[in-house]
């Protein structure tokens, strides 16, 4: 302002020329917004010139004049001077005017009087209502108004999709807070018949989005907002339009006349009812209008979209469940009030208040927009039919009853979980269709399962962790028998590498013909490997006595192995119980070990009957000046049987196994038997009733002077 001669604007705002009028205007746009520069400027009387020209002013004399009382009427000024007239000009500019420049500052001026409304304290002309009611005299003599406001979403200019999306926002939020039971959904479907919606789903998935971040948002609240108070209308069938769409989802169910069910008297009573009539649609009972209890006139909503716009598959629908028994039947009407129910959750619709707020925060930092935009919400109608179909899918799939119904409800709350909470903000629905149509059944069981732990987890944290580690130390002490079993049983070893097949086994017509082969087994007592070196491999396995050479357990004070270089196993364990090796085509465990003597580890065992797991600390002094050497080294023929003696031969020796093998295997006992232990548990099993397991005394020989002590007083 400084420099600025406030009276000299006013006056040059009053010129009888044009050019010093459009200059004036011009200079007046960046100031107004001040404050301090308002109340001086609406002091000198510049408010009557500034509206003198909002109504009679053209070209870009307007443009500026409707910019100015806009940003005025953002700092709560200039009230006084809105009057029926000045409404009623400025819907004409939206309508028949074709500069954008003017187009965004009528749009700013009708969006601040549809909004003015919310504001508490402002003294407002009392010539002119606000909200919605302000313009619907104008609207009225200009009834395209609303098709140009839709259309000018698809506009070039940002400014002026942005504007015209406030001013939809600031008409939608009128109409539902004011306007009657009956009127506001007529106006919203007035503009979602010209396409608002269409509009909006496309701006909300393209590259203009940080321009438009704070309308597009408001307006998916407002989606979250109507979707509520429809769930919010209780179905009433002395309603007619709720009457009139449950009975057209009979009608279009095409339902059997038999000459005995319609038979009317002459005096056209005693009218004959199907009595299947709607359990034959999929209800519960013949009194449809209480099962929408949950969903409210959302439910009915959604049904009855279903059937008006997918009527021929509806029918072909029930006239295959009409040839199956009724328990395998699919209730068509209660899994669509199903569907409805998981979409509602999905999109949290009841907490959306909260999470706008948030959401409003965010964006100032241009960043999160994947996160808080939802464009799917938009297209409830189609992810409600995708849903649907899943839901005959899966039902068809599994051959469910229809005492599985609610499980069926959970798998098709997870697909729709996995599919639509996975998608981004520029994934399309028809993506999310195809992905919901053809999502592998195997892959979905996972899901579900998965999300049942993490249920679990939610409401038993603790104690699902301490029975986890219970049954990982179970499945540890099993895995732990079963490899040592594994030595107990013993086997074949080449002595040599021989030639390995692609997948690292011997066979035997790849073997050299000179090779040996050794036998290894484990003693009853579990102190000494036997073994011994054989020419030929028998077919039987030789017997414990027959193997001349054995192993103290004893002396082995590590054991390493390059069981493949896809497998970590060749890693040293904590403490210090496995050896690094250069990996190899070659499967190799080596056993390493102190020998105070230098005979052979298997005859001279006997001397080092003293060593174990855990040598005091003169023996391990003792055998710091040793050096450690392989005492026995084994070439496994298969993984698995690598696998077996190495991690049976570590956990013999009081070591955590290492191969991803057994470690799988210990896993998927721990978790078998954890699902088997929470299929004793219900979530839903009642406790014990008032007073149950207490004895109440007989009352024979009472007379009315006596009482009952229920707390030993």
């Amino acid at each position: 302002m400084d420099g600025l001669n406030v009276a000299d604007l006013v006056e040059r705002l009053g010129s009888d020329e044009d050019a010093v009028r459009k200059m004036a205007a011009f200079k007046l746009q960046s100031n107004i917004g001040d404050p301090s520069f308002t109340d001086v400027f609406i002091a000198e009387g510049g408010l009557t010139n500034l509206r003198y020209l909002t109504i009679h002013a053209s070209g870009n004399t307007l443009a500026y004049s409707l910019t100015c009382f806009s940003r005025l009427l953002e700092v709560d000024k200039g009230w006084d001077y809105i009057n029926q007239d000045m409404v009623e000009r400025v819907v004409e500019l939206v309508v028949t005017h074709p500069l954008v420049n003017i187009l965004r500052g009528a749009m700013a001026v009708l969006g601040a009087i549809v909004a003015h409304q919310r504001s508490s304290n402002t003294q407002s002309s009392p010539t002119v209502s606000y909200g919605f009611r302000a313009l619907k005299p104008a609207i009225a003599i200009y009834p395209q108004f609303l098709e140009k406001l839709v259309s000018s979403l698809s506009a070039a200019d940002h400014a002026l999709c942005a504007n015209a999306l406030q001013l939809i926002n600031a008409l939608m939020r009128d109409a539902i807070t004011n306007d009657g039971e009956t009127e506001w959904p007529r106006f919203i479907k007035r503009l979602q018949d010209l396409g608002v919606i269409k509009a909006v789903y496309g701006l909300m998935q393209s590259n203009a989005l940080q321009d438009l971040a704070h309308p597009l948002l408001e307006f998916q609240a407002l989606t979250k907002l109507l979707l509520r108070r429809w769930r919010d209308v209780p179905v009433d069938l002395h309603k007619p339009e709720h009457r009139r769409a449950l009975k057209g989802i009979h009608i279009a169910s095409n339902p059997e006349k038999p000459s005995e069910l319609l038979e009317d008297g002459e005096d056209g009573k005693d009218k004959k009812h199907n009595p299947e009539k709607w359990r034959r649609l999929g209800f519960e009972t013949e009194t449809p209008g209480l099962e929408f209890e949950e969903t409210g006139y959302l439910g009915m909503m959604d049904l009855a979209d279903y059937v008006r716009k997918h009527e021929d598959a509806f029918q072909r629908l029930l006239l295959e469940q009409s040839t199956i028994p009724p328990r395998t039947s699919c209730p068509i009407a209660r899994a669509s009030l199903a569907v409805t129910t998981i979409l509602y959750e999905r999109f949290e619709v009841d907490g959306s208040d909260l999470d706008d707020a948030k959401g409003y925060l965010a964006l100032e930092t241009r960043s999160n927009y994947d996160k808080f935009f939802k464009p799917l919400i938009l297209q409830w109608s189609r992810l409600h039919l995708a849903g649907l179909q899943a839901f005959f899918r899966l039902w068809k799939v599994t051959g469910a009853e229809r005492e599985d119904f609610l499980k069926l409800v959970d798998l098709v709350r997870v697909l729709l979980d996995a599919v639509v909470g996975s998608a981004k903000r520029d994934t399309s629905i028809q993506e999310i269709e195809e992905q919901t149509r053809d999502y592998d059944c195997q892959r979905l069981r996972e899901l579900q399962m998965e999300h049942l732990q993490l249920s679990y987890e939610d409401a038993w944290g603790h104690h699902l962790r301490q029975v986890r580690d219970e049954l990982t130390h179970e499945a540890l002490q099993f895995m732990k028998e079963q490899r040592i079993r594994c030595l107990l049983q013993g086997a074949w070893f080449p002595n040599s590498q021989g030639s390995r097949s692609e997948f690292g086994q011997v066979s035997q017509h790849e073997i050299n013909p000179s090779q040996t082969f050794r036998y290894v087994k484990l003693s009853h007592n579990r102190r000494y490997l036997h073994y011994a070196d054989f020419d030929v491999r028998s077919d039987q396995d030789p017997d414990l006595d027959s193997l001349n050479e054995k192993l103290d357990l004893a002396l082995v004070s590590s054991v390493a192995s390059n069981i493949s270089a896809t497998t970590p196993t060749s890693t040293r364990s904590s403490t210090s119980t496995l050896k690094n090796l250069t990996q190899s085509s070659t499967t190799k465990i080596t056993i390493h070990g102190y020998l105070a003597s230098s005979s052979r580890g298997g005859s001279s065992s006997h001397h080092h009957t003293n060593h174990n797991r855990h040598p005091s600390k003169s023996t391990s002094n003792s055998r710091a000046h040793r050096e450690e050497i392989p005492l026995l080294v084994l070439y496994p023929s298969t993984h698995s049987a690598a696998s077996e003696w190495l991690d049976g031969l570590l956990m013999l020796l009081g070591q955590q196994p290492i191969t991803s093998e057994t470690k799988k295997l210990t896993n998927l006992v721990a978790e078998y038997g954890l699902k088997i232990r929470l299929l004793n548990v219900r979530l839903d099993e009642p406790g014990p009733e008032a007073g149950e397991g207490i004895e109440v005394p007989s009352r024979e020989g009472l007379d009315e002077n006596y009482y009952y002590d229920i707390v030993g007083v």
